[in-house]
Protein backbone atom coordinates (compact mmCIF):
# COMPACT_ATOMS: atom_id res chain seq x y z
CA UNK A 1 0.00 0.00 0.00
CA UNK A 2 1.35 3.38 -0.78
CA UNK A 3 0.60 5.04 2.24
CA UNK A 4 0.45 9.46 2.57
CA UNK A 5 1.57 10.39 6.10
CA UNK A 6 1.35 14.33 7.12
CA UNK A 7 3.26 14.96 9.86
CA UNK A 8 5.41 12.66 9.17
CA UNK A 9 8.30 13.79 10.47
CA UNK A 10 6.93 14.55 13.93
CA UNK A 11 6.82 13.04 17.36
CA UNK A 12 4.23 10.26 16.65
CA UNK A 13 5.21 10.13 13.02
CA UNK A 14 8.65 8.87 13.58
CA UNK A 15 6.73 5.18 14.90
CA UNK A 16 4.23 5.31 12.32
CA UNK A 17 6.68 5.69 9.16
CA UNK A 18 8.74 2.91 10.25
CA UNK A 19 5.94 0.43 11.29
CA UNK A 20 4.80 1.14 7.65
CA UNK A 21 8.13 0.02 6.41
CA UNK A 22 8.22 -2.99 8.01
CA UNK A 23 5.42 -3.86 7.36
CA UNK A 24 5.81 -3.84 3.23
CA UNK A 25 3.97 0.11 2.85
CA UNK A 26 5.56 2.80 0.86
CA UNK A 27 5.61 5.93 2.84
CA UNK A 28 4.74 9.69 1.38
CA UNK A 29 5.65 12.07 3.71
CA UNK A 30 4.80 15.90 4.27
CA UNK A 31 7.89 18.06 4.68
CA UNK A 32 7.13 21.59 5.36
CA UNK A 33 11.28 21.92 5.64
CA UNK A 34 13.92 21.41 4.56
CA UNK A 35 15.32 19.45 7.77
CA UNK A 36 12.06 17.19 7.43
CA UNK A 37 12.94 16.87 4.15
CA UNK A 38 16.07 15.50 4.73
CA UNK A 39 15.17 13.58 7.55
CA UNK A 40 12.46 11.49 5.81
CA UNK A 41 14.34 11.78 2.56
CA UNK A 42 17.51 9.05 4.66
CA UNK A 43 14.40 7.01 5.90
CA UNK A 44 13.71 5.86 2.73
CA UNK A 45 10.84 7.51 2.60
CA UNK A 46 9.07 9.53 -0.85
CA UNK A 47 8.99 13.83 -0.11
CA UNK A 48 5.62 15.90 -0.46
CA UNK A 49 6.98 19.57 0.47
CA UNK A 50 4.15 21.95 1.69
CA UNK A 51 2.18 21.92 4.89
CA UNK A 52 -1.53 22.25 6.33
CA UNK A 53 -2.35 25.25 4.30
CA UNK A 54 -0.71 23.68 1.13
CA UNK A 55 -4.44 22.26 0.31
CA UNK A 56 -3.70 21.66 -3.53
CA UNK A 57 -0.78 19.50 -1.99
CA UNK A 58 -2.57 17.59 0.23
CA UNK A 59 -5.51 16.44 -1.88
CA UNK A 60 -2.93 15.80 -4.77
CA UNK A 61 -0.83 13.61 -2.68
CA UNK A 62 -3.51 11.90 -1.20
CA UNK A 63 -5.30 11.53 -4.82
CA UNK A 64 -2.12 9.24 -5.72
CA UNK A 65 -2.19 7.51 -2.31
CA UNK A 66 -3.93 4.03 -1.65
CA UNK A 67 -4.31 5.55 1.72
CA UNK A 68 -3.81 8.52 3.96
CA UNK A 69 -2.66 8.78 7.56
CA UNK A 70 -3.44 12.41 8.63
CA UNK A 71 -0.99 13.32 11.90
CA UNK A 72 -0.19 17.01 11.22
CA UNK A 73 -1.70 19.94 13.25
CA UNK A 74 -0.35 23.14 14.38
CA UNK A 75 0.85 22.55 17.73
CA UNK A 76 2.31 25.66 17.79
CA UNK A 77 -0.47 27.58 17.63
CA UNK A 78 -2.14 25.94 20.43
CA UNK A 79 0.36 26.27 22.36
CA UNK A 80 0.38 30.19 21.67
CA UNK A 81 -3.44 29.70 22.54
CA UNK A 82 -5.00 29.98 19.25
CA UNK A 83 -7.27 26.75 19.14
CA UNK A 84 -9.22 28.48 16.64
CA UNK A 85 -6.63 28.73 14.10
CA UNK A 86 -5.34 25.42 14.92
CA UNK A 87 -8.78 23.91 15.03
CA UNK A 88 -9.61 25.40 11.41
CA UNK A 89 -6.64 24.50 9.78
CA UNK A 90 -7.08 20.84 10.56
CA UNK A 91 -10.77 21.05 9.30
CA UNK A 92 -9.62 22.79 6.03
CA UNK A 93 -6.98 20.28 5.74
CA UNK A 94 -9.06 17.03 6.10
CA UNK A 95 -11.42 18.06 3.92
CA UNK A 96 -8.67 18.70 1.22
CA UNK A 97 -7.91 14.63 2.19
CA UNK A 98 -11.42 13.72 2.05
CA UNK A 99 -11.85 15.67 -1.47
CA UNK A 100 -9.23 13.41 -3.20
CA UNK A 101 -10.48 10.12 -1.88
CA UNK A 102 -14.07 10.28 -1.95
CA UNK A 103 -15.62 7.67 -3.38
CA UNK A 104 -12.86 5.14 -4.00
CA UNK A 105 -12.79 3.30 -0.31
CA UNK A 106 -9.50 3.92 0.59
CA UNK A 107 -8.66 4.52 4.72
CA UNK A 108 -8.15 7.54 6.20
CA UNK A 109 -7.01 7.86 9.26
CA UNK A 110 -7.39 11.30 11.23
CA UNK A 111 -6.52 12.31 14.80
CA UNK A 112 -8.32 13.74 17.65
CA UNK A 113 -7.86 12.91 21.79
CA UNK A 114 -8.91 11.66 24.70
CA UNK A 115 -8.67 15.01 26.33
CA UNK A 116 -11.41 16.17 24.66
CA UNK A 117 -13.95 13.58 26.57
CA UNK A 118 -12.48 15.09 29.69
CA UNK A 119 -13.57 18.46 29.12
CA UNK A 120 -17.08 16.82 29.85
CA UNK A 121 -18.18 15.18 33.08
CA UNK A 122 -19.15 11.77 31.69
CA UNK A 123 -19.57 10.18 34.45
CA UNK A 124 -17.78 7.23 33.77
CA UNK A 125 -14.40 5.72 31.85
CA UNK A 126 -14.55 7.00 28.02
CA UNK A 127 -15.04 4.48 25.80
CA UNK A 128 -15.15 5.00 21.98
CA UNK A 129 -19.05 5.01 22.16
CA UNK A 130 -18.50 8.24 23.84
CA UNK A 131 -19.51 11.08 20.95
CA UNK A 132 -19.52 14.64 21.63
CA UNK A 133 -21.83 16.41 19.54
CA UNK A 134 -18.77 19.64 18.01
CA UNK A 135 -15.92 21.81 19.86
CA UNK A 136 -12.48 22.09 19.59
CA UNK A 137 -10.77 19.17 17.30
CA UNK A 138 -14.53 17.37 17.69
CA UNK A 139 -15.55 18.94 14.86
CA UNK A 140 -12.79 17.76 12.63
CA UNK A 141 -13.43 14.12 14.70
CA UNK A 142 -17.46 14.59 13.79
CA UNK A 143 -16.19 15.43 10.06
CA UNK A 144 -14.04 12.39 9.73
CA UNK A 145 -16.39 9.80 10.57
CA UNK A 146 -19.28 11.39 8.37
CA UNK A 147 -16.66 10.85 5.68
CA UNK A 148 -17.91 7.11 5.75
CA UNK A 149 -21.11 7.91 3.73
CA UNK A 150 -18.64 9.42 1.00
CA UNK A 151 -17.32 5.75 -0.14
CA UNK A 152 -14.04 6.66 2.12
CA UNK A 153 -13.06 3.88 4.99
CA UNK A 154 -12.41 6.56 7.53
CA UNK A 155 -11.12 6.14 11.39
CA UNK A 156 -10.19 8.43 13.81
CA UNK A 157 -7.63 7.72 16.41
CA UNK A 158 -7.74 9.65 19.59
CA UNK A 159 -4.62 10.10 21.27
CA UNK A 160 -3.97 10.26 25.10
CA UNK A 161 -2.54 13.88 26.53
CA UNK A 162 0.48 11.70 26.83
CA UNK A 163 2.03 9.55 24.21
CA UNK A 164 5.73 8.92 26.27
CA UNK A 165 8.73 7.38 24.83
CA UNK A 166 12.44 8.54 23.93
CA UNK A 167 10.91 10.17 20.96
CA UNK A 168 9.05 12.26 23.13
CA UNK A 169 10.73 15.68 23.09
CA UNK A 170 8.24 18.63 23.30
CA UNK A 171 4.95 16.73 24.65
CA UNK A 172 2.95 17.30 27.88
CA UNK A 173 5.78 15.19 30.17
CA UNK A 174 8.74 17.18 28.59
CA UNK A 175 6.81 20.24 29.17
CA UNK A 176 5.88 18.74 33.12
CA UNK A 177 9.39 18.50 33.59
CA UNK A 178 10.48 21.61 32.11
CA UNK A 179 8.57 23.73 34.77
CA UNK A 180 9.93 21.64 37.39
CA UNK A 181 13.34 22.37 36.23
CA UNK A 182 12.30 26.12 36.03
CA UNK A 183 9.87 26.83 38.92
CA UNK A 184 12.03 24.43 41.48
CA UNK A 185 8.54 22.71 42.46
CA UNK A 186 6.93 19.06 40.98
CA UNK A 187 3.64 20.47 40.53
CA UNK A 188 -0.20 19.08 40.33
CA UNK A 189 -3.89 20.77 40.85
CA UNK A 190 -5.93 19.99 44.16
CA UNK A 191 -5.00 16.64 45.97
CA UNK A 192 -3.89 15.33 41.91
CA UNK A 193 -6.35 12.57 41.72
CA UNK A 194 -7.03 13.42 38.15
CA UNK A 195 -6.15 10.58 35.68
CA UNK A 196 -4.53 10.77 32.72
CA UNK A 197 -4.68 7.88 30.11
CA UNK A 198 -1.26 7.03 28.43
CA UNK A 199 0.24 4.67 25.70
CA UNK A 200 3.81 4.04 24.41
CA UNK A 201 5.03 6.11 21.03
CA UNK A 202 5.96 2.68 19.38
CA UNK A 203 2.68 1.02 20.77
CA UNK A 204 0.77 4.10 19.13
CA UNK A 205 2.63 4.00 15.75
CA UNK A 206 1.32 0.05 15.39
CA UNK A 207 -2.18 1.17 15.51
CA UNK A 208 -1.91 3.72 13.46
CA UNK A 209 -0.75 1.11 10.73
CA UNK A 210 -3.44 -1.27 11.65
CA UNK A 211 -6.13 1.29 11.63
CA UNK A 212 -5.07 1.99 7.66
CA UNK A 213 -5.08 -1.99 6.98
CA UNK A 214 -7.99 -2.87 8.63
CA UNK A 215 -10.23 -0.26 10.67
CA UNK A 216 -13.92 -0.86 9.74
CA UNK A 217 -15.57 2.57 7.88
CA UNK A 218 -16.55 4.94 10.79
CA UNK A 219 -14.40 3.81 13.34
CA UNK A 220 -13.23 5.66 16.71
CA UNK A 221 -9.97 4.11 18.00
CA UNK A 222 -8.67 5.04 21.45
CA UNK A 223 -4.35 4.64 21.37
CA UNK A 224 -4.44 3.64 25.36
CA UNK A 225 -2.54 1.31 27.42
CA UNK A 226 -2.84 2.81 31.05
CA UNK A 227 -6.03 3.41 31.35
CA UNK A 228 -5.24 6.60 34.06
CA UNK A 229 -2.49 7.56 35.90
CA UNK A 230 -3.08 10.12 38.74
CA UNK A 231 -1.45 13.36 37.82
CA UNK A 232 0.13 13.07 41.58
CA UNK A 233 1.94 10.31 41.15
CA UNK A 234 3.51 11.43 37.45
CA UNK A 235 4.85 15.00 39.40
CA UNK A 236 6.50 12.76 42.30
CA UNK A 237 8.11 10.87 39.55
CA UNK A 238 9.30 14.06 38.08
CA UNK A 239 10.03 15.51 41.50
CA UNK A 240 12.17 12.62 42.55
CA UNK A 241 14.16 12.32 39.17
CA UNK A 242 14.78 16.28 39.08
CA UNK A 243 15.36 16.43 43.12
CA UNK A 244 12.84 18.82 43.74
CA UNK A 245 10.01 19.22 45.75
CA UNK A 246 6.16 17.74 44.34
CA UNK A 247 3.58 19.61 45.73
CA UNK A 248 -0.03 21.35 44.98
CA UNK A 249 -0.58 24.30 43.39
CA UNK A 250 -3.81 26.21 44.74
CA UNK A 251 -6.20 26.15 41.35
CA UNK A 252 -6.00 29.63 41.43
CA UNK A 253 -2.42 29.77 40.87
CA UNK A 254 -2.67 27.09 38.05
CA UNK A 255 -2.46 29.49 34.86
CA UNK A 256 0.34 31.45 36.27
CA UNK A 257 2.51 28.55 37.06
CA UNK A 258 1.77 25.99 34.67
CA UNK A 259 0.69 27.94 31.17
CA UNK A 260 0.37 26.29 27.78
CA UNK A 261 -0.57 23.26 30.22
CA UNK A 262 -3.18 24.58 32.32
CA UNK A 263 -5.89 23.45 29.87
CA UNK A 264 -4.93 19.81 31.07
CA UNK A 265 -3.61 19.71 34.09
CA UNK A 266 -7.13 19.71 35.94
CA UNK A 267 -8.91 17.04 33.39
CA UNK A 268 -9.69 13.53 34.49
CA UNK A 269 -9.40 11.73 31.81
CA UNK A 270 -9.41 7.74 32.63
CA UNK A 271 -10.12 5.89 29.35
CA UNK A 272 -10.41 2.65 27.95
CA UNK A 273 -9.45 0.80 24.96
CA UNK A 274 -11.08 -2.41 24.86
CA UNK A 275 -13.19 -2.40 21.96
CA UNK A 276 -9.81 -0.80 20.09
CA UNK A 277 -7.73 -4.04 21.23
CA UNK A 278 -10.77 -6.21 20.46
CA UNK A 279 -11.25 -4.88 17.52
CA UNK A 280 -7.75 -4.68 15.50
CA UNK A 281 -6.32 -7.25 17.90
CA UNK A 282 -4.08 -4.41 19.12
CA UNK A 283 -1.57 -5.80 22.37
CA UNK A 284 0.39 -2.79 24.13
CA UNK A 285 3.80 -3.99 24.63
CA UNK A 286 6.25 -1.54 25.73
CA UNK A 287 6.27 0.31 29.18
CA UNK A 288 3.66 2.51 30.76
CA UNK A 289 4.09 5.54 31.47
CA UNK A 290 5.81 5.91 35.00
CA UNK A 291 7.76 2.54 34.13
CA UNK A 292 9.06 5.21 31.23
CA UNK A 293 9.66 7.75 33.64
CA UNK A 294 12.06 5.82 35.70
CA UNK A 295 14.21 5.89 32.46
CA UNK A 296 16.58 8.14 31.57
CA UNK A 297 16.05 10.18 28.71
CA UNK A 298 12.96 12.21 29.37
CA UNK A 299 15.64 13.89 31.87
CA UNK A 300 18.96 13.92 29.65
CA UNK A 301 17.96 16.68 28.02
CA UNK A 302 15.51 19.95 29.22
CA UNK A 303 12.72 19.51 27.09
CA UNK A 304 10.02 22.46 26.21
CA UNK A 305 11.14 25.17 28.09
CA UNK A 306 8.70 27.00 30.70
CA UNK A 307 8.03 30.28 28.82
CA UNK A 308 7.49 28.39 25.51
Amino acid sequence: MRVFVTGASGHVGKAVVPDLQAAGHQVVGLARSDASAAALAARGVEVRRGDLDTLDVLHDASADADGVIHLAFKHDAMVAGDLEAAATADLAATRAIADALAGTGKPLVGTSGTAMLGRVDLGHTGTEDDVLPGGYRIDTENLTIELAAQGIRTSVLRLPPTVHSSLDTEGFIPGLIALARAKGVSGYVGDGANRWPAAHTLDVGRLYRLAVEHAPAGSRLHAVDDEGVPLRQIAEVIGRRLGVPTASIPAEDAAAHFGWLTMLVGIDNPTSSARTRQLLDWKPEHPGLLADLEEDHYFAVSGRTASN
